[in-house]
């Protein structure tokens, strides 16, 4: 079902379905484009399925590629012939990362009226897409970034601050590939797919404020915390003294064709018809899974122990099946993710039920900073960890459930799927 699941987010395929030519005119979801009437095509993109996407415009327009370049995340990287392709890092931002973006810059500021700029968007994209704004260091804002994604903050908020500290976010790459056209294909990490949120939002307008972005800090304490660049640059921003991103309704806009060509919804679908073709009723009951993991877990659970009550939507055997993405407040010192929470919760939770399976697993082969892409639980995973003289409850409170689950070879290792469309949890019940 997982692997249904990817070959159903596949971003080459997704690319190829939304990008294709009638004749001389390119086709890109609902706009022709008279390529004839095109300076040069220039390429930039970043986040872990965008070298897989360059991979996918490279084999559609080819020659009519001036130039291109494209970050992704270390080992995610692909093969390509007029697209460069620079590993970086993630999710803290790195060197090459930044490196990669001024040479994004470079281009993108070369293309003049009359020229198109094709922006090739993913998951990610926030971490590998980077310039800081002048007078924060890449430690300053590694430190920020590192700060934001502890404190259990959803994205909309950690990406409302990321886009005040950043050069390139919030419409701000648009504002520089102005007055070329820009076409931005988005394959999306982000539940209900905001176009402003996924990868911060290089290519659209931004609703958020440095106020906005002020209260994030305020709301979790982070003040007391952030280095002192972040805060002058962010109280700047609330005086007026430094510009704001482009708003909805800023002209620059004129020329941007925003397109989603990939969502977690159609990775669910695939697991759907898998589970159906493998002889279980199955279901997609919300792909607006959200929340602290750990507490999702624990509601997944009920479901399951419904299903095995026969108490549940659909009859035995049944596969209940659930898209979205949920946060970790980190409060101990383990390592893991939130597929891996969410598992060991509803593990606890699930204790002595038989015949039922929950799978949590992320889309891109990466939990957290961990090589697992997430883990599987029955209600027989508690006894076995404790016959292993392991702790369940004591592994959930330290955040260590890459370590619980690597001991009973429990964990889902993918390695890099080089797509990244949210997360899937998967119920069985026989």
């Amino acid at each position: 079902m997982l692997e249904a699941a990817l070959r159903a987010a596949d971003p080459r395929a997704a690319i190829h379905h939304h990008l294709h030519f009638e004749g001389d005119r390119l086709r890109v979801a609902n706009r022709l484009y008279e390529l004839s009437e095109v300076g040069q095509v220039h390429v930039v993109g970043a986040g872990k399925a965008s070298g897989a996407m360059a991979q996918a415009i490279e084999e559609i327009l080819d020659e009519r590629i001036a130039a291109g370049w494209v970050n992704v995340r270390y080992g995610y990287s692909a093969s390509t012939r007029r697209i460069a392709i620079r590993e970086a890092g993630h999710p803290l931002p790195d060197q090459s990362g930044l490196e990669g973006t001024r040479r994004m810059l470079e281009l993108v500021r070369r293309a003049g009226e009359g020229e198109l700029v094709i922006c090739l968007i993913s998951g990610g994209g926030s971490a590998l897409l980077e310039l800081p704004q002048p007078g924060i260091s890449l430690e300053d804002l590694q430190a920020t970034t590192d700060a934001l994604l502890r404190c259990g903050a959803p994205i909309q908020e950690i990406n409302a601050v990321r886009k005040h500290l950043s050069q390139v976010k919030g419409g701000r790459l648009a504002r520089l590939a102005h007055p070329a056209g820009v076409i931005s294909l988005i394959l999306s990490d982000v539940v209900g797919d905001p176009l402003d949120v996924i990868a911060s939002g290089p290519t659209v307008p931004d609703p958020t404020t440095y106020a906005d972005a002020w209260r994030v800090i305020e709301k979790y304490g982070l003040q007391i915390v952030l280095p002192g660049s972040i805060l002058d640059h962010l109280g700047a921003g609330r005086g007026g003294s430094v510009e704001e991103t482009p708003k909805p309704g800023d002209p620059i806009f004129e020329r941007v064709h925003n397109v989603i060509v990939g969502n977690n919804r159609q990775a669910a679908l695939g697991a759907l018809e898998a589970a159906h073709q493998l002889g279980f009723n199955p279901l997609l009951l919300t792909t607006y899974l959200e929340g602290e993991a750990r507490e999702a877990g624990r509601w997944v659970a009920g479901l399951a122990k419904a299903l095995a009550r026969d108490e549940g939507p659909i009859a035995r055997p049944a596969c209940l099946i659930l898209g979205g993405e949920t946060t970790v407040t980190l409060r101990g010192s383990g390592v893991g993710g939130r597929n891996q929470e969410l598992a060991l919760a509803a593990a606890i939770a699930l204790e002595g039920y038989p015949d039922v399976l929950v799978v949590a697993c992320s889309t891109d082969g990466t939990d957290g900073p961990t090589d697992a892409a997430g883990a599987m639980v029955d209600g027989e995973t508690v006894a076995r960890a404790r016959q292993l003289g392991l702790d369940p409850e004591g592994y959930l409170a330290n955040n260590d459930t890459y370590h619980f689950f690597k001991a009973l070879d429990d964990l889902i290792v993918t390695g890099p799927t080089r797509t990244n469309v949210n997360d899937l949890v998967l119920i069985l019940a026989t």
